[in-house]
């Protein structure tokens, strides 16, 4: 008898061999996602787009994902800055365990450059190779290529401080690797000036911007220089000496790990010897750097910097004799001294930066650094001159005067930034935030007695005054938060020929616990390639830049019986500057030959300005902001192998930058009207051995007057700096291609002629009153023409 089943059995059995059918028809891929050194990547994505299923591997780079199985499955394995990868898998059952590496699109191969870099923002590449072999008179090769630039200027050969566009030395920012760099603060001589912290045997790329420079940038009004150290491949030396001191380099590198140090001696010594004022010179300046990078993977990133400078200057004067005036009434001034100077400047800088990679397009950096400076500056100094007009043989004045100081001061900064990058197809997105613990600490003591003909200066009958006493004992305490948001935008419109566009917008902004002010600085720049010529660039920035103040703006000076007291204004704000900047790039062929044309005009409206005067290299503010004013100009350029094989340029500026002060407009100290500067290069004919380097520069004499007077009374205006460097250097060995077996990889000798001319350029005033009651103004002259040897061994 046949037995019959319920129907709900039927459709139950057939529910589980569909089941069972279904299961038979699906398999299960396991496994993991590596790179090329076998190191997991997380979040990379497994696709099979025949059957709409995906996932994504956990941190360890592991997955699983289950797939319907085919005559042939096709696994998609990909992820952001990585080479996808594809697997074929045929009539795949069960479970399978497979491991696939993706290779970085940084490994792609050799990429040849047939050009140099487009300028697309307000940030310039310079070439590194334009700071070797140069003759310098500093031996900070990278502040004197910027000082050569368009819209830079300087008047001191002895110092590598530099004035962007009318602004003064303290408002040029330094990066180093993405760190602010900083200074120190007692200065006031360019002979004081030791060794850069840029170590120009350890830089590979250099960023310069005179205005329009983008929001990553810090709070400073004129200019920013961006400097990158270099991570060495393999090993590489050099050692190098010359009569202004010494230096010796040693880079390691490979794979994961590099290293490098290096020790610089400077000594300017001989080149004092050649200033108006004799006596004993003893400057010592040692400077010891290192830089290690380790990347024990694709992911993660370790930088180390370390940096100990040790700047000694000591100083005993003997005597001094100036002539100066026309041909047909010249001035003899003659100094005899007593008294000595002495000056330290001990700084420490460290910075650790640690970034996490998701990819070769993708990074978080943290980064914190620390900024340690101790100076003293001491002296007494005592002169006894005398002024005599040499055509008639008559004494018009005869006096003493005395200069003491006791100067001390520490400061220490820490820095810790987070960063963060992201490129895509057509956009470069970058942040950062930033906090500063700052602590400054001064003890400082000065004054000037100056007896003139019997009588001291100022006069009074009832009370002996000095000229200049100052009194100052300050501590600052204080923190900073600052942040950036900044993106570049490349697009195009135009089908055949295409317009080319480049749009960065950001915005930074600053907040200070010390006067509690908070300030937004948005700034945007484009650069336009036209369809109609590929050759042209023409670009526009403009934004709001603020020079948020630090110790020296703080320093509020009151005056009362002859003595000055110092204390910290908390009133004081940022410094405003407004810029706009047009500019035009030509690139071009001459002889085969590739050029580079550059002009820019720049308008810069300045806001809340803190005046200030400046002797030598010393800014001394005034006691607030007081001050509007603007900066307008013109910057030409024209880079480009003057000679085959060699790069040379040469410079034109012309710039007006005044204040409006007590309702008068006045020119700033910095009022350069213009400039010309010009860098050229070239070999002996016949051989590349000999190369010859010169360097010219000739710019517009700054404003001058009385010293403790205001801007208002600047009446005058110094010669204008003329000065010209030339440089031969001679490749004694040459084993640049390894033919031959030796250590040795170069060997160089040259010879340097620094001021060729033997220009007497004015650096400063000494201010004398004769008997009239009438004061004469006695330059202090620069360095006059010296021959410098050195030697450099590369390994």
């Amino acid at each position: 008898m046949e037995k019959i089943y319920p129907r709900y059995v039927i459709t139950l059995i057939i529910l589980m061999a569909a089941c069972t059918q279904t299961l038979a028809d699906n398999f299960t891929l396991t496994g993991k996602v590596v790179d090329e050194e076998h190191n997991p990547i997380e979040l990379a994505t497994v696709s099979c787009l025949e059957q709409g299923k995906v996932t994504a591997t956990n941190l360890k780079g592991e997955f699983s994902i289950t797939l319907s199985s085919a005559d042939s499955v096709v696994v998609k394995f990909s992820m952001i800055g990585y080479n996808a990868r594809k697997r074929v898998f045929r009539r795949p059952k069960g479970k399978l365990n497979i491991e696939v590496t993706l290779p970085s699109m940084a490994a792609l191969g050799e990429v040849v450059i047939s050009e140099k870099r487009r300028q697309t923002t307000g940030t310039e590449r310079l070439d590194i190779k334009d700071i070797k072999g140069v003759p310098t008179a500093t031996g900070n090769a990278v502040e004197e290529l910027i000082q050569q630039q368009a819209g830079v200027s300087t008047h001191n050969e002895m110092s590598s401080q530099y004035n962007v566009r009318g602004g003064s030395f303290d408002e040029n920012s330094v990066y180093i690797n993405n760190v602010e760099i900083y200074r120190p603060l007692l200065i006031r001589s360019g002979q004081q000036e030791g060794l850069s912290v840029i170590n120009p045997d350890m830089v590979e790329s250099i960023a310069f911007s005179s205005g329009g420079f983008e929001a990553k940038y810090g709070d400073k009004m004129s200019s920013a220089l961006d400097i990158t150290y270099r991570r060495p491949k393999k090993f590489e030396a050099s050692v190098s000496a010359s009569l202004l001191g010494a230096g010796a380099y040693i880079g390691f590198g490979n794979k994961k790990f590099s290293m490098s140090h290096s020790v610089r001696y400077k000594t300017n010594r001989y080149l004092l010897g050649s200033l108006d004022t004799k006596g004993e010179y003893d400057p010592n300046f040692l400077d010891y750097q290192t830089y290690i990078s380790y990347r024990p993977n694709q992911r993660w990133t370790i930088d180390l910097i370390g940096n100990i400078s040790e700047n000694h200057y000591n100083f005993t004067p003997t005597d001094r004799e100036t002539s100066f005036g026309t041909l047909e009434n010249v001035k003899s001034f003659r100094v005899y001294f007593d008294g000595r100077e002495k000056d330290i400047f001990r700084t420490l800088f460290g910075t650790l930066s640690i970034s996490r990679h998701f990819g070769p397009n993708t990074s978080l950096s943290l980064l914190a650094s620390a900024f340690h400076t101790k100076e003293q500056e001491t002296y007494d100094t005592q002169g006894q001159y005398w002024l005599d007009d040499t055509q008639m043989s008559t004494n018009l004045g005869v006096g003493t005067y005395m200069e003491h100081a006791r100067n001390y001061l520490t400061a220490d900064v820490q820095n810790f930034k987070l960063m963060m990058k992201h490129k895509m197809k057509r956009h470069d997105l970058e942040a950062g935030l930033t906090y500063k613990i700052e602590k400054v600490k001064e003890n400082s003591r000065e004054y000037e007695m100056r007896d003139s003909s019997g009588y001291s200066i100022p006069h009074s009958p009832d009370r002996l005054d000095m000229i200049y006493s100052m009194k100052s004992q300050n501590t600052l305490s204080s923190n900073r938060l600052e942040g950036y948001l900044q993106d570049t935008y490349r697009f195009s419109t135009g089908t055949e020929r295409q317009t080319l566009y480049t749009l960065n917008f950001g915005v930074r902004f600053s907040h200070w616990s010390f006067n509690k002010e908070t300030v937004v600085s948005p700034r945007m720049s484009l650069a336009i390639i036209p369809a109609f010529n590929q050759d042209i660039t023409f670009r526009l920035a403009t934004g709001i830049y603020y020079q948020t103040p630090f110790f020296k703006e703080l320093r509020d000076t009151t005056t009362a019986n002859g003595a000055t007291t110092v204390t910290l204004n908390e009133k004081i704000k940022s410094q405003r500057s407004i810029h706009f900047v047009a500019a035009f790039d030509y690139k071009f062929k001459m002889k085969e030959r590739p050029y580079k044309f550059t002009a820019e005009a720049y308008y810069k409206a300045l806001g809340n300005i803190i005046p200030y005067n400046v002797n030598n290299v010393k800014i001394t503010y005034y006691n607030g902001n007081q001050c509007s004013g603007y900066s307008a100009g013109i910057d030409i350029k024209l880079y480009g192998e003057f000679v085959p094989g060699t790069d040379s340029w040469v410079t034109f500026s012309l710039m007006s930058t005044k204040l409006k002060m007590n309702g008068m407009w006045v020119p700033m100290p910095t009022d350069q009207r213009y400039g010309v500067n010009l860098h050229f290069t070239d070999y002996f004919p016949g051989t590349e051995r000999w190369k010859m380097t010169l360097k010219l520069a000739f710019a517009d004499g700054l404003p001058f007057g009385a010293p403790h007077k205001g801007l208002e009374y600047q009446h005058f205006r110094a010669p204008a700096y003329k000065r010209a460097d030339v440089g031969m250097s001679y490749k004694a060995y040459d084993n640049e291609d390894k033919k031959k077996k030796s250590v040795f990889k170069n060997i160089w000798l040259g010879i340097d002629c620094l001021n060729l001319f033997g220009i007497s350029n004015v650096n400063s005033y000494y201010w004398v009153t004769d008997v009239t009651n009438q004061q004469y103004a006695v330059p202090n002259y620069l360095t006059g023409r010296q021959i410098n040897g050195k030697v450099l061994f590369e390994f």
